[in-house]
């Protein structure tokens, strides 16, 4: 099921596809520099700390493209669970949401 784009503002959605273009090139970056440290100081707390940044830029990443992938097949703003329309409220606060508000809390609780 697609977004109905009639009740998407069109500038709206092309002004996001941007913004998300900008965070994924931000977070590829951010990602490859950690990945390219190599300096191990031995200190267990830093690697661990590292490691967790990589996990989350990895998932910043993998995040950011699935939201780009979704505008581009024309399903973003639709709830993969329900298929219902996400706000776009959501949308706003949360640009790479894959689920409204009650099939996220469902999921989580």
């Amino acid at each position: 099921m697609s977004v109905d784009h009639r009740s998407v503002d069109q500038k709206w959605l092309a002004e996001l596809r941007a913004s998300l273009a900008d965070e994924f090139a931000t977070q590829t970056a951010r990602l490859r520099e950690l990945t390219e440290l190599n300096a191990d100081t031995g200190d267990p707390g830093e690697a661990h700390t590292r490691a967790a940044l990589v996990v989350a830029a990895r998932r910043g990443v993998e995040q950011v493209a699935d939201a780009l992938r979704r505008i581009d097949e024309g399903g973003y703003g639709v709830c993969e669970r329900c298929e219902r329309t996400i706000p776009v409220q959501r949308l706003e606060v949360v640009p790479y949401a894959r689920f409204c508000v009650p099939c996220q809390e469902r999921s989580a609780g």
